[in-house]
């Protein structure tokens, strides 16, 4: 029997068939693009969202009959609707929206640590601009939970600890909402879902043809670290897409930093699975992929994201060339939001294969940052590195990336590996795999890229001090 994984990005919506063998024998994509009224702005439009996703879905269940349905999504994206009439009160504000810095500034001064990228603040300003004195029966959701309560047709408003646990409404030890950040931030504990196990049947999708269980709920970075094995202590995944998330399994229990550990990671919640948190650690690259479009859409250096791959083929080596991938800031570990991306080592020798190559080093070099942070941080060694997104297809650049970071790198059969990982958790709850060793063992690479030579990590340290602290304004911020 087959499972049925809706998987909601921040660009569009797929819907996949996966076999029990763990492949993906049908899908479907709806683009559902995201849109910036002004510089900082990121909106979306829930009932496009939702409309996308039914039709994605039942484009593929032509024809089949799945044992349950898995929702993956973009985490901490926020939406508010009308409970009685399903109806959204504005446009969704995605996870990647800065309209609230300033007031995260304002509560980091009185004691309370929220993110502009956290869901917390987000929803605020939809009820401050919808429901100011807090008296509407409205309800809050992240993607999963508006995906869920589409397909039960307002029967679920639910959400998994994986999502809940990245809102910051959540307890520290994720044993439930906090109630004192709910009171500080005026948020009625009526408007938010119950909080459900990742794995596990919740209700039934019946809007669907033969309304099958939906059975699994999970934030896609931890969905792609089930999706790639990574189920235990010692593998890690890097999702190479637009930016860059490490994630690897801590434990049973809560990482012992409170927001950011000594490397730059963070804690998050992996999955809950019969009521019991697995805990995990996440570093993140703000700019990968970002740094090919450049290349292509701004300088014109190359036509195609993959003609990357061919020209930086054309040389062996940079010629000292060293680029920072900084567009947007540094991440892990550096955590600076001034820094900005710097060429150096340019002469007059530097041709267009030297930049092309010194790019995707640059972003194989930030690759290797996120590992020696996690492995810091997890307090245990990276055994295997295992990678999916946009950039796992591009030859030049993996090879770039063992080099950097020492070790083989595993590349994953499917480029978004977070469908595999929606359905392997539902399939968990319905008996399909009977363990996480079963899970882990469907973890087959395309390929192993072994290191074939060494990056200079000295001389990548030297250039990351150059563009630090670019805008001091933006590098004095810290979330």
């Amino acid at each position: 029997m087959s499972f049925l994984v809706i998987d909601v990005g921040t660009s569009g919506v797929r819907a996949a068939i996966v076999d029990p063998d763990a492949r993906i024998t049908r899908d479907a994509y709806r683009e559902v693009l995201p849109s910036s009224p002004a510089p900082g702005l990121v909106e979306f439009d829930p009932v496009a969202m939702a409309g996308a996703a039914l039709a994605c879905a039942t484009e593929v269940l032509a024809g089949e009959v799945v044992e349950a349905v898995g929702i993956t999504n973009q985490r901490a994206s926020t939406i508010v609707w009308d409970r009685a009439s399903g109806e959204p009160v504005g446009p969704g504000i995605g996870w990647q929206d800065l309209r609230t810095v300033g007031d995260c500034l304002v509560l980091q001064a009185e004691g309370l640590r929220l993110a502009p990228n956290q869901s917390a603040t987000k929803l605020v300003h939809l009820l401050d601009q919808h429901d100011p004195d807090r008296s509407r029966e409205l309800c809050f959701g992240t993607v999963d939970t508006w995906i869920a309560w589409q397909l039960s047709q307002g029967a679920l408003h639910v959400t998994d600890l994986s999502n809940a646990a990245v809102t910051g409404l959540v307890d520290r030890d994720g044993s439930g909402w906090d109630r004192r950040v709910l009171e500080v931030l005026r948020i009625p504990a009526e408007i938010l879902p119950a909080i459900v196990d990742s794995t596990g049947v919740v209700g039934h999708a019946t809007a669907l043809p033969g309304a099958p269980p939906i059975a699994a709920l999970v934030g896609d970075q931890q969905a792609s670290l089930v999706g790639q094995g990574c189920v235990a202590p010692g593998p890690a995944k890097i999702t190479f897409g637009t930016g860059a998330m490490l994630d690897a399994v801590y434990g049973p229990t809560r990482p012992g930093f409170e927001t950011r550990g000594g490397g730059g990671t963070f804690p998050i919640v992996a999955w809950r699975r019969d009521g019991r948190a697995t805990w995990g650690i996440e570093a993140i690259m703000l700019s990968a992929g970002t740094n090919v479009e450049w290349l292509r859409d701004d300088l014109g250096v190359i036509a195609t994201a993959e003609e990357s791959h061919t020209v930086a083929a054309r040389c062996a080596h940079t010629d000292g060339v060293v680029y920072v991938p900084a567009l947007l800031g540094l991440g892990t570990p550096y955590w600076d939001y001034g820094a900005r991306g710097a060429l150096l080592g340019l002469t007059r020798g530097t041709g267009r294969p030297q930049l092309v190559r010194a790019v995707l080093e640059g972003v194989a070099q930030r690759g290797a940052d996120l590992v020696e942070a996690a492995e810091l941080d997890g307090e245990t060694p990276i055994r295997s590195l295992r990678i999916d997104g946009g950039m796992s297809r591009n030859p030049t650049f993996v090879q770039a990336l063992a080099d950097a970071c020492g070790r083989p790198v595993e590349v994953s059969p499917v480029v978004e590996a977070t469908t595999l990982g929606a359905a392997l958790l539902a399939g968990l709850s319905t008996g399909a795999w009977g363990s996480w060793d079963e899970v882990a063992g469907t973890w087959q690479p395309r390929e192993v890229v072994e290191p074939t030579g060494t990056l200079d990590r000295d001389r990548w340290r030297d250039a990351v001090e150059r563009a630090k602290g670019w805008h001091a304004d933006l590098s004095a911020l810290d979330f």
